[in-house]
């Protein structure tokens, strides 16, 4: 678990590390996305077992390789793929497009249950391990959240994680799977290795923590402040955990969203990545907490609701900065003047 601390903290339980910009890590739980100024240090839970629910994540892997492995006419039954189902190298709306195929699921069991019937011949199996994943991985990111709210002094630390733990969560499961690039002139000199093939293009996540797995295959890779892409090792007994726009909102930008992307480059196998997205519900407002605005800090964002935000998202490119379209400037938020008067 980790927590970013403005101060080091020390107790039996924790231990402060340091991490370079951009990344933070512990032994089972990697953070993509650090306060931009005053975090130094992170402090993180030891003792115990690894938090690994090892037959859980196989359950899903093994559901998921097996959807993919279908023929094109059989996956296509799971889509359209938009707002939620099967889709292939169309990312969105807006003309977005990646070398790969995924499957959306709302996170909600009885939405689960519906899609489960065009996904898999054995639905009752694919909706228990798609449904165990999603509890997993929600528990974890509430975690995190907690104690990133511990961290920030905030007067109620549960204030992130409540977004997420409501029953009327928007929250999603994204499975994305890269298969492998075709190998026919890989003898040729000029292909002496794998091309930057962009899978999943530039972007930052809407929501307000993104909880991230992967197989053994490499292909993430995250953007520096000074534009540097940098790869994040792959490490299928490791979550990857990034920062949302909603979180960088609601912290005035302490914490900053990541930028990130995804390579489409193995020759060798597939790529398949499990990306839970904890997301408020569609009414919830978002603004800077009171703790995050002082007079030499002022409020950088408009309060909008998430609804509002994520239909923003819808309307614009994969790689559009939509936060941007919610600060405070001279401008006044003219996207979201133009969603209220709608």
């Amino acid at each position: 678990m980790v927590v970013p601390s403005p101060s080091p903290v020390r107790t039996k339980k924790t231990k402060a590390v340091g991490f370079p910009p951009s990344i933070f890590r512990t032994t089972t739980v990697k953070a993509v996305g650090t306060d931009r100024r005053s975090l130094r240090r992170i402090r993180f839970l030891q003792g115990g077992e690894p938090w690994h629910p090892k037959k859980v994540i196989a359950r899903v892997e093994e559901e998921g390789f097996h959807f993919f492995a279908k023929p094109a006419a059989e996956k296509q039954r799971a889509g359209p793929g938009f707002p939620f189902g099967y889709g292939s190298k169309n990312i969105g709306r807006n003309g977005d497009m990646g070398e790969l195929e995924y499957l959306l699921l709302q996170s909600n069991p009885l939405s689960i249950s519906e899609t489960s019937n065009a996904v898999s011949h054995d639905p009752t199996k694919f909706s228990c391990a798609i449904n165990d994943y999603i509890e997993a991985v929600k528990g974890l990111a509430c975690e995190v959240l907690d104690l990133v709210g511990e961290g920030l002094w905030v007067s109620d630390k549960s204030v992130f994680s409540g977004f997420i733990r409501d029953v009327q969560s928007d929250s999603i499961l994204r499975l994305n799977h890269y298969p492998p690039l075709a190998d026919e002139d890989h003898s040729s000199p000029k292909v002496a290795h794998p091309c930057n093939k962009i899978g999943f293009g530039e972007h930052s996540d809407p929501q307000i923590l993104t909880i991230f797995r992967s197989n053994d295959v490499g292909g993430l890779q995250i953007s520096l402040h000074d534009g540097l892409w940098v790869p994040v090792p792959p490490d299928s007994n490791e979550f990857f955990v990034m920062v949302g726009d909603a979180l960088q909102a609601l912290t005035n930008g302490r914490f900053v969203s990541v930028r990130h992307r995804a390579l489409a480059n193995s020759v060798a196998k597939p790529r398949m990545s499990m990306i839970y997205f904890g997301a408020p519900p569609l009414n919830a407002w978002i603004s800077p907490l009171p703790e995050m605005v002082s007079p030499k800090k002022p409020s950088l964002y408009k309060p909008f609701t998430w609804g509002q935000y994520k239909k923003a998202a819808y309307t614009t490119r994969l790689g559009d900065s939509r936060i941007d379209n919610f600060k405070i400037t001279n401008n006044a938020s003219t996207c979201l003047d133009n969603l209220v008067d709608q």
